[in-house]
């Protein structure tokens, strides 16, 4: 592990065969498995704990008490909130282990997408990019580019543009702002960057 230009505290565990990026900060009593991968300029917060083979891209933010498992992957600029709940197995018996890689489902959180404190995503889904998914929310399937979600089980309660605000559309399906479209619940950015 390269920790030159990053911050580890000193309460917090590295496993050997991680590589964690530039300027990333990993705070008290985290957690860091083997074969991670963090990207640059991140921070974790106390008692975050990343599993096996885990691979977290660059700017991502994970707020205090949050457990991102092995078949969880995090893109760039991802924002997971307080407590927020990852899973990586459907069907957990404790009776009937199922370790390893090959009984996980898979969970992608695509760039810049913001998970809500307490909200919990069951495994086995995509959270598209620029998605909002609101406090205490529990995500059962996956989440289309810039939606707003929220409840149990989470619904699209609207859209949200690339800085979180609510996006209205006219009857052509052309946001008030003209930067986006709404298409059989797509969501596409049409505004110059």
């Amino acid at each position: 592990m390269n920790s030159i230009n990053n911050f580890i505290h000193k309460t917090a565990v590295i496993d050997d065969e991680v590589t964690i990026g530039y300027g990333t900060k990993i705070w008290h009593f985290s957690h860091i498995q083997s074969g991670a991968i963090i990207g640059e300029n991140c921070s974790l917060g106390q008692n975050v704990n990343v599993g096996n083979n885990v691979t977290i891209g660059n700017s991502v933010k994970i707020q205090n008490n949050v457990s991102v498992y092995e078949g969880v992957e995090l893109e760039d600029y991802v924002f997971c909130g307080p407590s927020m709940v990852f899973t990586n197995i459907l069907l957990p018996r404790c009776e009937f282990p199922q370790r390893g890689a090959e009984f996980y489902s898979k969970t992608l959180v695509k760039k810049s997408a913001s998970i809500g404190a307490n909200a919990t995503i069951v495994c086995g889904h995509t959270i598209g990019q620029y998605a909002l998914i609101g406090a205490g929310t529990v995500v059962t399937c996956n989440v289309p580019d810039f939606a707003l979600i929220i409840g149990n089980p989470g619904r699209i309660i609207g859209w949200v543009d690339k800085k979180g605000n609510r996006i209205e559309f006219d009857s052509a399906g052309i946001s008030h702002c003209g930067q986006y479209s709404l298409s059989n619940k797509v969501v596409s950015f049409i505004g110059a960057e």
